[in-house]
């Protein structure tokens, strides 16, 4: 036996494999915008969701689940690292665009992306490689513009195809796609140009005369990577779907149809070339039917795992990366998207970080059970662990050069998915901070600290969980106490600069 799997063997916790000793397939599904109460498990009136809906009544619904950030790169760099915003090296969208190409009747640019991850910190697609897995990653990468440091190529990932730049991914109809894949021998990510969409002009109507539509290529692709796996090796996928995310547009076809008759008298959105958000007409209805064709793609994904016989073997997570957005034309106040909550996409109250989060794992996961524990996605790391059965990860992970200040942020949220909730951990406080608005959120139980600016409000979640009623100056050794757990938490990072409360 050789020594990786002879410490699988000694590590592995028995009563997380199945009978046959294997190690649970997981495929995360991260959706990019959709709201708390976008989905009709949580409340959405108005949107067809029945796969997710399945989804949530086959495992456990998470109700007080929690993003790592209130946008996209900071959110995904906490889940990827096990950090909180006030220690992860990404706290925001922090863009990188240079240089000009030309592709047929369009032009973009030559390199783009965002901030890099941290190379001296361990991502999740190393520590699943390490353990035996095949990685895959298709959607959104963000974690570091191209020919950087942090590219999927030199993270971990043995497949990725998508967008390496979140702002590309502000359009569905792009010039180009990034990919890679070690399985056919590439050396690193390229661009994969689409060849049809680039005949047409990006701005102007020839727009809409482009036919190549990334969400569904993403979603071909990830079905081909999950088809490929014949259970000679454990797979971790990371499907990190642009949906809902605007621009608000989406083929002519059934989904949409159907909610342009029920959305008859809807509105129209003019566009804004700047941030690549084109003009559209019916946005209730391309709204309402983007979600309804992500429920199709998991929909999908369950089918296949039926098919392959990997459904009892395989972690199906659901989530999106924050709270809901109002780009591109989308009305989250018509559709109620942030549910009880306030807030929307970039804020640290509620709406803006509590986020659908959906766990099935037959035979391990009880199925159709809500729960009230409070996770955040610096979770999800030490929860992988833990099913992995690694003992101390921290100590095996934590990059000796760094020491002490690599840190990680999460606690293991397994005994609550398999039913073990006496023996569960809870975080003595939650953590978040975005320099964009300039804001910083700590939840203790149910008391809640947000900091604007500097300047501190209080709620009592127990009581107002839409945050109408600022407790600040009656519970001022309360602020005094969370105040100090900002201090605390935070390290100052030069990129991404908050004020501290004052």
């Amino acid at each position: 036996m050789d020594a990786k799997k002879l410490l699988y063997s000694l590590t592995m916790a028995p009563v997380l494999a199945s009978a046959q000793g294997e190690k649970p397939n997981i495929i995360f599904i991260l959706c990019d915008d959709m709201g708390w109460g976008d989905l009709a498990c949580y409340g959405q009136q108005y949107i067809s969701t029945p796969n997710i809906d399945r989804l949530a009544s086959q495992g456990m619904q998470f109700m007080q689940a929690y993003a790592g950030s209130p946008v996209s790169a900071p959110s995904r760099a906490s889940l990827m690292t096990g950090q909180h915003t006030g220690h992860c090296e990404i706290r925001g969208n922090k863009e990188y665009r240079s240089g000009s190409v030309t592709y047929g009747k369009a032009t973009d640019y030559a390199v783009t992306g965002q901030h890099p991850l941290d190379t001296a910190h361990v991502v999740l697609p190393e520590i699943m490689k390490d353990y035996g897995y095949t990685t895959g990653q298709f959607g959104k990468w963000a974690g570091g513009y191209e020919g950087s440091v942090s590219t999927p190529d030199k993270r971990g990932v043995d497949e990725f195809y998508g967008y390496i730049c979140q702002f590309e991914a502000h359009t569905y109809y792009p010039n180009f796609l990034n990919k890679y894949s070690a399985r056919t021998g590439d050396t690193g990510v390229t661009r994969e140009l689409m060849t049809e969409n680039i005949q047409h002009e990006f701005y102007g109507e020839d727009y809409y005369r482009r036919p190549q539509y990334s969400a569904d290529i993403i979603h071909q692709k990830a079905m081909e990577w999950l088809d490929r796996q014949d259970g000679s090796q454990p797979f971790y996928g990371l499907f990190t779907y642009t949906i809902p995310h605007a621009e608000l547009l989406q083929p002519e076809d059934s989904i949409l149809i159907s909610y342009r008759a029920k959305f008859c008298q809807d509105k129209s959105y003019g566009g804004d070339n700047g941030s690549w958000y084109h003009a559209v007409t019916n946005v209730h209805a391309q709204f309402a039917g983007m979600i309804t064709r992500l429920d199709a793609y998991v929909g999908e994904i369950m089918a296949k795992l039926e098919e392959k016989g990997m459904t009892d073997n395989t972690i199906l997570i659901f989530s999106s990366d924050n709270g809901p957005h109002e780009e591109g034309g989308a009305d989250p106040t018509f559709f109620n998207r942030d549910g009880v909550l306030k807030g929307l996409k970039r804020s640290c109250h509620e709406g803006g970080i509590r986020i659908p989060f959906i766990v099935r794992w037959p035979g391990h996961v009880p199925a159709g059970v809500k729960n009230d524990h409070q996770i955040a996605f610096y979770d999800v790391m030490p929860t992988f662990a833990d099913i992995l059965g690694i003992q101390d990860y921290v100590g095996k992970y934590r990059n000796p050069r760094l020491g002490a200040a690599d840190h990680f942020d999460g606690i293991s949220f397994l005994p609550t998915l398999t039913g073990n909730e006496a023996d569960q951990k809870s975080h003595d406080f939650l953590y978040w901070e975005f320099n964009e608005t300039d804001q910083i959120g700590v939840r203790q139980g149910n008391w809640k600290l947000i900091v604007k600016r500097g300047v501190c409000e209080l709620y009592d979640l127990a009581t107002d969980i839409h945050e109408d009623t600022n407790l600040a100056n009656e519970y001022p050794e309360k602020v005094k106490e969370l105040k100090e757990l900002v201090v605390q938490s935070h390290i100052d990072n030069p990129n991404f600069k908050v004020t501290l409360p004052k």
